[in-house]
């Protein structure tokens, strides 16, 4: 049963598909006005996750609640759209159902693109671009908000102003925000939960605000650094390249121990913050690659 205040709640998920496992072992949940970030490297499970917490898949082992009639509202990495053809951002919000004027133009003033509702969906920007998308799940007024690398080909600049938005969407509806993210190290500091996935749940804890470094405070302004932060991961397991897991005392398994522990180790590859104290499920080394913005 999915407790009054949770919106979904997932607890030993397992997803198989063509004979292995993408993701297993998966628990947690999201609450209104809860923000909970995926992140991990290509392939480690985070929209196989995120698709089956809202239904799109299903799970193979463990159990998925929802709440009673939950609306979720869905931006996905990418939008199969001939982009040879004409389409206006108000034919944008309709594909999926026809809406009435009054609340797609309410949609789109409130990410601020009103101005662009005649404008050809070709000719914008990124940003644009994903604010239409984020406007075009929002008009639903969903309960659950899904953002699949919702700052993906953004600027840094334009990162900042999305990651405002999503929190102003957060605060003016009170909807949960579930997002994905490939970036290993830099989150949305508003996150609620990170919870870093490689095939099964490696580690989960808060952000650390980046404004804690007055380096980054000079170098990027105060907005930046009250927008983002910095996740430390915890995990001490390595994972090969055949799937199987080699663990701390040399042991290897075909997958994690229920009860391990996990730290990261990027070999040096990224400078974490020593006082950072996530809250750590499991623990392992790994050897993911961080994707740094160019910044």
């Amino acid at each position: 049963m999915v407790q009054r205040t949770n919106l979904v709640e997932m607890s030993g998920v397992g997803v198989r598909r063509g004979g292995r496992w993408l993701v297993r072992g998966v628990d947690f949940t999201i609450s209104p006005g809860e923000i909970v970030t995926l992140i991990g490297p290509n392939g480690s499970g985070k929209s196989t996750t995120a698709k089956t917490a809202i239904g799109l898949m299903k799970a193979d082992e463990g159990t998925v609640s929802r709440k009673a009639d939950l609306t979720i509202g869905y931006v996905p990495q990418k939008l199969a759209i001939d982009w040879t053809l004409p389409l206006s951002v108000r034919r944008l919000m309709t594909l999926t159902g026809n809406q009435p004027r009054a609340e797609i133009d309410q949609a789109l003033e409130a990410v601020g693109i009103a101005h662009l509702a005649d404008a050809e969906v070709q000719h914008l920007s990124g940003g644009e671009f994903q604010r239409a998308l984020m406007a075009r799940a929002m008009v639903r007024r969903p309960d659950l908000l899904i953002l699949d690398e919702p700052v993906q080909g953004v600027d840094f600049s334009g990162e900042i102003e999305l990651y405002d938005l999503i929190k102003q969407i957060r605060d003016r509806t009170g909807c949960g925000i579930l997002l994905i993210s490939h970036d290993l190290h830099v989150v949305m500091a508003e996150t609620d939960t990170v919870i870093c996935l490689n095939g099964h749940v490696c580690c989960r804890g808060a952000p650390e605000i980046v404004a804690k470094s007055p380096e980054y405070l000079q170098l990027f302004g105060a907005r930046a650094a009250s927008t983002l932060a910095v996740y430390s991961h915890h995990h001490d397991h390595t994972h090969l390249p055949d799937g199987r897991v080699k663990h701390a005392d040399g042991s290897v398994t075909d997958h994690c121990h229920p009860d391990d522990g996990h730290h990261h180790d990027h070999a040096g590859e990224h400078h974490h913050h020593a006082d950072a104290a996530p809250v750590a499920a499991h623990k392992h080394e790994d050897g993911h690659k961080g994707h740094h913005h160019a910044r």
